[in-house]
């Protein structure tokens, strides 16, 4: 790694830090402009001229949702009574800019586009640790139920829907995140421990599939059929990761949404849970048209290869991670 992109990564996870350890609004508005600047250098590459592209996007729709944050602390600060009962608009514009920072529906127009033009590398950052910030901000400014249940239930609904007849890798892991941040999104208002349950399993999942996009240096479907049918440990590793994705019992991301199924209906939202379930079911829908499409197609099996692809730690990554289910009972009862 290049000496500036350990400084700017750094700085990266500085900014985070002070955002969400911050005092003041103004704090926090700091350390997100921080973020913001040293992810910068780490999008944009010399030899993609679709990353400058879409660095550019990135800072122009981030930029307008600081200058919201910073209008909305403005208007916090001021005193005078014409201001008093705009309460609720004050922390719309807030609420607002933090979820298009975070790329939630509705405010998700910068998201798919912008990861388009990214290394696998930069999309993990991008769908991982950009997150955690306006999340946990959410978290300490989660006072309009309403408007939050309209936001997950239109983060669930879109997501779903435009997930269909993507033929783009990248695409369906960022309308994947998108459904990932409602139940998230939900989740902040039961139960903070539940949250970051739910975050830590999705950024290991993530991780993992990542490292296997990256590694056979796939960005679109048809390029699976290719790549995975010379490993067949990875097509394993590689399938059993998006059922753990989608929430399929016997893996690790079905604990998460289990619990958060559990607070909501012991809270009374079954209606939220039951639009969460159902437009969930129709994202597994396109995890499974991926994986079809890598284990029906076995066409060039015959074929030898000489390269040695398997590599050990990813294996032993990805089975410690699918196998972990079976820790939680036993760490369950020691909690």
């Amino acid at each position: 790694m290049k000496f500036y992109k350990l400084m700017f990564f750094s700085t990266l996870i500085m900014g985070t830090l002070i955002s969400i350890c911050s005092y003041s609004w103004l704090g926090m508005w700091m350390g997100l402009e921080i973020n913001m600047i040293s992810i910068m250098p780490l999008i944009s590459q010399k030899n993609n001229m679709y990353s400058s592209e879409s660095s550019i996007k990135y800072f122009l729709t981030q930029t307008l949702a600081s200058m919201m944050i910073l209008f909305s602390i403005i208007l916090m600060s001021l005193k005078s009574s014409m201001f008093l009962n705009l309460e609720w608009s004050n922390l719309t514009i807030m609420n607002s800019a933090l979820l298009t920072k975070m790329g939630a529906a509705p405010f998700h127009f910068w998201f798919p586009e912008i990861m388009e033009g990214l290394n696998w590398w930069n999309c993990l950052i991008m769908l991982t640790w950009q997150k955690i910030a306006p999340m946990i901000l959410i978290m300490y400014n989660s006072k309009m139920e309403l408007f939050f249940f309209i936001i997950i239930i239109m983060t669930m609904i879109i997501s779903s829907i435009m997930g269909f007849n993507q033929i783009s890798l990248r695409k369906i892991m960022t309308f994947s995140s998108i459904n990932h941040i409602g139940w998230m999104l939900s989740a902040l208002f039961m139960s903070k421990m539940i949250w970051l349950m739910y975050f830590i399993i999705y950024s290991i999942i993530t991780i993992n599939i990542i490292f296997i996009f990256n590694k056979f240096k796939m960005f679109f479907i048809n390029q699976l059929i290719m790549n995975l049918n010379y490993s067949p440990m990875m097509k394993l590793f590689f399938m059993l990761n998006f059922f753990s994705l989608g929430g399929i019992p016997p893996f690790l991301g079905f604990i998460p949404k289990w619990l958060i199924i559990n607070q909501l209906t012991l809270n009374y939202q079954y209606l939220l849970t039951f639009i969460m379930i159902l437009f969930t079911l129709m994202t597994f829908y396109f995890y499974m048209r991926i994986m079809l499409s890598s284990l029906l197609m076995n066409h060039n099996n015959i074929q030898i290869n000489t390269n040695k692809i398997e590599n050990f730690y990813m294996i032993l990554f990805n089975f410690l991670s699918l196998s972990s289910l079976l820790l939680f009972p036993l760490i369950m009862n020691f909690l």
